[in-house]
C-alpha cells in the first residue's frame, strides 16, 4: 500500500504517534514550557471533513492525470505554516482547489495550463506543499487547479566534466540525492523541509539550505532554469556566469510560480564531503556569540555551519541545558583536511569568550551539533503535538546588516512578547551569516487561545513583521513572500520594480492565471 501524507500536519499518516503517546508528550511539553495544564485535542478525521463541490471538471483529455477526491483536494489546500496546520487540524478547508493535476511531462503540463487559461481558472504550482507563507493556497473567489509536479522527479542528465546535473523540478530532496549519489555527487542543499520539498519549490522560493555561509541559498547552485508559461518556454543558456543583461534565471528564482511553472534546471553539484570538523561553543550571552559569529563571517574561513542559538533555544532543544548561548560550528570539504580552519575558528571564538564543549577532545566536540541537528529535523513533527496541546508556536526570520542587528533582535523580541502576553517564550538563533550581516530566526511559544488561534497569529505576525521592517530587515530571508508576507513585501520593494514585475507577468501570463495574489 502506498504511504500517504497526513491530511493536516507534517509527515506520513503512519508516522503519527498513537493518541496516548501524543497526550503524554503534549502534557510534558506544556509542563516544560511552564504553561497551565489543558486538554489535548485530536484532529478532525478526513472522513468528517466537508468540502464545497468542485466548480469545474477536467476535460476528458486530462481526466487520467486529474483528481477531485477529498484527500487530494484537502492535501493541496494549504502549506505547512502554523495557521495552515491549525485550520487543517480543525477540519477547516474553506477554499480547496477544485482539481489537482499530476502532469507526467511538459506536454501534459502545457495542456493543463492551456485548459486553465481557457476556463479562467487559477493555476497554482505545487511541489512538496511545505510553504509556510501561504504560497500554495488557492485564491479566494476563483476556480483553481493545483498543479502537482512530483511525477516529474528524475535526474535526466549528469555532466561530470562541468560537475552539473539536469534535474526535474518535482524531485524531492531524498530522491534527488539518491539519484546523484550513484554518480558520486551531491547537490547538498538541505532546508529543514528537505524530506518533503522539491527542487522546483526551492528555486521558486529562493530557499535557504544548510550552509550558513557562502552557498546560503539555492541561487548559488542554479546554472540554468526551464519553465513553461502560457506564452511559451522560458529557458536560459547553460553558463558558468554571464554579464549579458539582467539574468533570466534570477527573475525566475524567487518568482513563486507567477511567471511560469518551473519544470527542470541544470544545477551545480559537488563531490560528497570526505572531511568534516565540528564543535559546539558556549558563550555567556547571545550578544557575545554574535560578535564571534561576525568575526567568523568576516574571516574568509567560510564555515559550513555557523548557527548561534540563544540560551533559551539551546535549553529548549537540549543542546545546551545550562542556559548559555550555543554556537554550532562546522566545516566540510571533499578535498582537504580541515584542522587549520577549525583551529583558527576556535581562536576567533575564544577572543569573544567562546569555550569549546569537550575542550580538545575531538570525539566529544561535535556532540552539540548532533544534538541540535536532531532537534532541528524533529521540530516540524513536534509542532503537530504542540498544536494538539494548545501551544501556539510560530517562527519569523529576517536578515539585517550588523550595524542594525542588535536593535532589530531586541525590537522583535519585545514586540512579539507584547503581542503574545504573559508566559510567552521568544527565542532567537542565527541561521545564516554574511560578512555584512546575519539572518536572525525567531521562535515564539505561548498558550494558544483555543478557537481563536488565527486571530492570535495575525496579531503576533503583524507585530513581528512591523518590527522587522522598521528595524531595516527584510520581511523574509528564505521563507519566501507568499500571501502572508505580501503587505510588508509591498512596502519593502521599490515601486518602479513592482511595476516592472507586473509588466513581466502580463507579458507571459496575460490572463493572470499563474498563482494569482502572490508577489503582485
Amino acid at each position: 500500500m502506498t504511504r500517504r501524507r497526513k491530511h493536516w500536519g507534517w509527515g506520513f499518516e503512519d508516522q503519527q504517534p498513537p493518541p496516548g503517546e501524543v497526550e503524554a508528550t503534549a502534557t510534558a511539553a506544556r509542563e516544560h514550557l511552564g504553561f497551565e495544564p489543558a486538554p489535548v485535542e485530536r484532529p478532525v478525521p478526513l472522513d468528517d471533513v466537508t468540502l464545497p463541490a468542485p466548480a469545474l471538471d477536467p476535460p476528458a483529455s486530462l481526466a487520467d492525470i486529474c483528481r477531485t477526491d477529498p484527500y487530494e483536494r484537502v492535501t493541496h489546500s494549504y502549506g505547512k505554516s502554523y495557521r495552515d496546520v491549525v485550520r487543517a487540524f480543525r477540519g477547516r478547508f474553506d477554499n480547496p482547489p477544485d482539481v489537482v493535476a499530476h502532469p507526467r511531462d511538459e506536454a501534459e503540463l502545457e495542456r493543463v495550463l492551456a485548459w486553465c487559461e481557457e476556463a479562467g481558472a487559477a493555476a497554482v504550482p505545487f511541489g512538496g506543499g511545505t510553504s509556510v507563507v501561504g504560497g500554495v493556497e488557492p485564491p479566494l473567489g476563483r476556480a483553481a487547479v493545483s498543479i502537482d509536479l512530483k511525477r516529474m522527479d528524475r535526474v535526466l542528465e549528469v555532466d561530470s566534466e562541468s560537475r552539473a546535473a539536469l534535474i526535474q523540478a518535482g524531485a524531492m530532496g531524498p530522491l534527488l540525492e539518491d539519484q546523484l549519489r550513484g554518480h558520486g555527487l551531491t547537490l547538498r542543499h538541505f532546508p529543514q523541509s528537505f524530506e518533503y520539498s522539491t527542487l522546483g519549490g526551492w528555486i521558486a522560493t529562493r530557499a535557504g539550505g544548510h550552509y550558513a555561509t557562502l552557498h546560503t541559498h539555492i541561487d548559488d547552485f542554479v546554472e540554468s532554469v526551464r519553465a513553461l508559461t502560457p506564452r511559451g518556454v522560458w529557458e536560459s543558456r547553460r553558463l558558468p556566469g554571464s554579464g549579458a543583461g539582467p539574468s533570466p534565471d534570477r527573475l525566475l528564482i524567487g518568482s513563486e510560480g507567477i511567471l511560469g511553472v518551473i519544470t527542470q534546471a541544470w544545477m551545480r553539484v559537488q563531490n560528497a564531503p570526505r572531511f568534516r570538523e565540528s564543535a559546539g561553543l558556549t558563550f555567556d550571552s547571545f550578544e557575545a556569540g554574535a560578535r564571534a559569529v561576525r568575526a567568523l563571517s568576516q574571516s574568509g574561513l567560510h564555515p559550513s555551519n555557523c548557527r548561534l542559538l540563544d540560551g533559551a533555544e539551546a535549553a529548549l532543544t537540549g543542546a545546551a541545558p545550562d542556559g548559555r548561548a550555543l554556537l554550532v560550528l562546522g566545516f566540510e570539504s571533499a578535498d582537504h583536511a580541515l584542522d587549520p580552519w577549525m583551529a583558527r575558528a576556535l581562536e576567533l571564538c575564544a577572543d569573544h569568550g567562546g569555550r569549546a564543549r569537550g575542550g580538545d577532545d575531538r570525539s566529544t566536540r561535535g556532540e552539540a551539533e548532533s544534538s541540535w541537528r536532531d532537534a532541528f529535523l524533529q521540530a516540524p513533527y513536534l509542532r503537530d503535538t504542540l498544536v494538539a496541546a494548545g501551544v501556539f508556536v510560530e517562527t519569523f526570520e529576517s536578515a539585517v546588516t550588523w550595524d542594525r542587528f542588535d536593535a532589530l533582535v531586541a525590537s522583535v523580541r519585545e514586540r512579539a512578547r507584547e503581542a503574545l502576553g504573559a508566559g510567552a517564550t521568544v527565542t532567537c538563533r542565527l541561521t545564516h551569516v554574511y560578512p555584512d550581516g546575519a539572518a536572525p530566526y525567531f521562535t515564539v511559544l505561548a498558550p494558544a487561545r483555543r478557537g481563536d488561534e488565527l486571530a492570535q497569529w495575525d496579531e503576533v505576525k503583524a507585530a513581528a513583521s512591523e518590527a522587522i521592517l522598521g528595524g531595516g530587515g527584510t520581511i523574509t530571508h528564505h521563507h519566501a513572500v507568499g500571501r502572508d508576507h505580501r503587505p510588508w513585501y509591498d512596502r519593502q520593494r521599490p515601486d518602479p520594480f513592482a511595476d516592472a514585475l507586473r509588466a513581466a507577468k502580463a507579458a507571459v501570463d496575460p490572463a493572470g492565471i499563474l498563482n494569482p495574489g502572490v508577489l503582485v
